[in-house]
């Protein structure tokens, strides 16, 4: 299983797959990159790949519902805005990752870096970072932010049937026509998500 691991390490000194793997997976109305403004808020996620069941898993999480939050109720990986105490937006996304799934900071083996995301809904600027564990961590959720969490195998998105489209309400006056998404199961993960695991599946390949 340590393959995967040396493949990404030596993916990761190569250029990323970067935006192009992104809008694979982003509606047609982000087709167009959109550049973050000056003014957009940080936030950084954890991509967490852990073994189980001799394949490896990728930590999801699907959000609480709430009206607050414009992406409330959507699967996502543990992550959040950046705080005064984080020294960098590694820091940041290892401490959402603690605080809302309780993965420990030290368990965690960092890969690197992906391509950063703007996400204009909520004008925030996500970094996201890769990393692994050595074993399936022991989760404790952050019940006002997590209402559970999803252990994937990673080879279930290398599957070209998970790759789907759909309409998506996101509000009562707008609906997103032949939005992509990967199908969990009968739920749906996309958006500014999907797009970050399309970079991280074009970088280990498909069965």
């Amino acid at each position: 299983m340590t393959d995967l691991i040396r493949q990404i390490e030596d993916r990761m000194n190569a250029p990323l797959p970067g935006r192009d793997a992104h809008l694979q997976m982003a509606h047609i109305t982000r087709r167009h990159y959109v550049e973050a403004p000056v003014d957009a808020r940080q936030a950084a996620v954890l991509m967490a790949l852990f073994p189980k069941a001799n394949e490896w898993h990728i930590v999801l999480i699907e959000r609480n519902a709430n009206d607050r939050d414009h992406h409330g109720g959507q699967i996502s990986f543990p992550g959040g805005k950046a705080e005064p105490g984080d020294a960098t937006m590694l820091s940041t996304a290892l401490r959402e990752a603690e605080e809302e799934v309780g993965i420990g900071q030290a368990e965690v083996k960092v890969l690197g870096g992906l391509t950063e995301l703007y996400i204009p809904v909520s004008n925030s600027q996500v970094h996201p970072f890769l990393g692994y564990l050595e074993a399936p961590p022991a989760f404790r959720l952050q019940l006002e932010e997590v209402n559970s969490v999803l252990e994937v195998p990673l080879s279930h998105f290398q599957s070209p049937e998970v790759r789907r489209e759909t309409d998506i309400r996101i509000n009562p006056q707008i609906t997103l026509k032949h939005v992509p998404y990967f199908d969990l199961n009968g739920r749906v993960l996309w958006g500014a998500t999907a797009m970050m695991l399309n970079e991280l599946l074009q970088m280990v390949g498909s069965d």
